[in-house]
C-alpha cells in the first residue's frame, strides 16, 4: 500500500521538473534571441550586411525584419501565454535559417546548429500547446 501511495508521488513531481526545465530553456533562448541574435541586427544592419558571406547578401531591410522577429520570438518566449505562439515562430525562423546557410551560402555544415534549435523550439511549442487556448480565449472576452 505504501508503495502505490510513493509511485503516485513520483509521478506528480516530473512535472514540475519538466516545467522547471521548459522554463530554463525559454529564458536562456529568449535572451539568446533578444540580446545576441536580433539586436545586433537591429543596431548595426548595414555593418552585419556588408561583413555577410561573401556568397550571400543580405538586404539590409530584410536583415532589419529578421532582427525583429527574432526580438519579438525572444520576449514572446519568456511571456507565458505567448510562449507557444513564439517557439513554433522561431522554429519556423530557425529552419529557414539552416535552409539559408545550407543552400544559399553552400555550407550545409553550419545548418547543424539552427536544425537542432528548430527542434528545440518544436519541443517547446508541443509543451506549451495549452497556453495557445489560454490566450485565445483570454483575447476573446
Amino acid at each position: 500500500m505504501t508503495t502505490a501511495t510513493a509511485s503516485t508521488a513520483t509521478t506528480a513531481r516530473p512535472g514540475t521538473v519538466r516545467n522547471r526545465v521548459l522554463w530554463t530553456l525559454q529564458i536562456l533562448l529568449g535572451l539568446f534571441f533578444v540580446i545576441a541574435s536580433g539586436a545586433p541586427k537591429l543596431i548595426m544592419p548595414g555593418t552585419i550586411a556588408e561583413n555577410s558571406v561573401d556568397s550571400v547578401a543580405i538586404p539590409v531591410g530584410l536583415l532589419i525584419f529578421i532582427g525583429i522577429a527574432e526580438v519579438a520570438g525572444g520576449i514572446g518566449l519568456m511571456v507565458r501565454k505567448l510562449s507557444a505562439l513564439a517557439a513554433a515562430g522561431l522554429s519556423v525562423l530557425t529552419v529557414l535559417a539552416a535552409g539559408t546557410q545550407a543552400f544559399l551560402a553552400d555550407k550545409p555544415g553550419m545548418a547543424i546548429f539552427p536544425l537542432v534549435l528548430a527542434a528545440v523550439f518544436a519541443w517547446i511549442a508541443y509543451e506549451r500547446r495549452g497556453t495557445v487556448a489560454e490566450l485565445r480565449n483570454a483575447l476573446s472576452r
